[in-house]
């Protein structure tokens, strides 16, 4: 066995990129799932302490996440995860879907054979069953957006999608609710396999009022 699988402080010296996504991959995971809601103050060295990590990864990773949004951090004090603002989650959910219906009229111009060509990647996503909801429905989303064929459109909804993330996780934040998402997921993809543009413009918008609903 060598000093870096028994010595923490080791292994962060010996591979300091792979600690520092280990810790990020914790504190987002953290975040996602609730356990740290909006306005908790987080501190480095108990999050260090929680994963046997120097305090070096974790002040990476808060970084990192501060970048995407998730925390503010306050030097000698820690990080607090930043709330959701009033507002922020209807203007993000209404650019979607702009975004979705956007990719709708796209396979629709395109006839028939586009639908429901794009109603099978759907379906497949859905199958791909992510452990975490927030992943799946971003795979689902994304898949829409990748089948319609413009990458301009795609790149920036990914982007809209890095401010999504937290809005989502407070809609999936229980198995009732991520069995509510999925649901409202194959709805979409039947719509286009019929193939029924208009009701799947409907199901877009109903699908984003259902989130908004959700997180109150």
């Amino acid at each position: 066995m060598t000093d870096a699988q028994t010595d923490p402080t080791a292994a962060t010296a010996a591979d300091p990129q792979s600690t520092a996504e280990r810790a990020y991959q914790h504190v987002r995971t953290r975040l996602l799932d609730g356990s740290w809601p909006g306005g908790t103050l987080l501190s480095e060295g108990v999050v260090a302490i929680e994963l046997g990590l120097s305090r070096t990864p974790v002040r990476e990773a808060f970084l990192r996440l501060q970048s995407e949004g998730f925390l503010r951090l306050y030097p000698k004090r820690g990080a607090q995860v930043v709330p959701i603002a009033p507002g922020e989650a209807r203007n993000v959910l209404a650019a979607r879907v702009l975004f979705e219906r956007a990719a709708v009229d796209t396979l629709a111009e395109r006839g028939p054979a586009a639908l429901t060509a794009a109603a099978a990647e759907l379906r497949a996503a859905c199958e791909r069953r992510d452990p975490h909801p927030v992943e799946a429905g971003r795979h689902f989303h994304l898949t829409l957006l990748r089948v319609a064929g413009n990458p301009v459109l795609t790149s920036l909804y990914e982007t809209l999608w890095d401010r999504q993330i937290r809005i989502s996780a407070a809609a999936t934040a229980t198995s009732e609710h991520a069995a509510e998402d999925h649901a409202e997921h194959l709805a979409l993809a039947d719509a286009l396999a019929v193939p029924d543009p208009e009701l799947a413009r409907a199901l877009v918008s109903a699908h984003a009022d259902s989130l908004l609903a959700r997180i109150g």
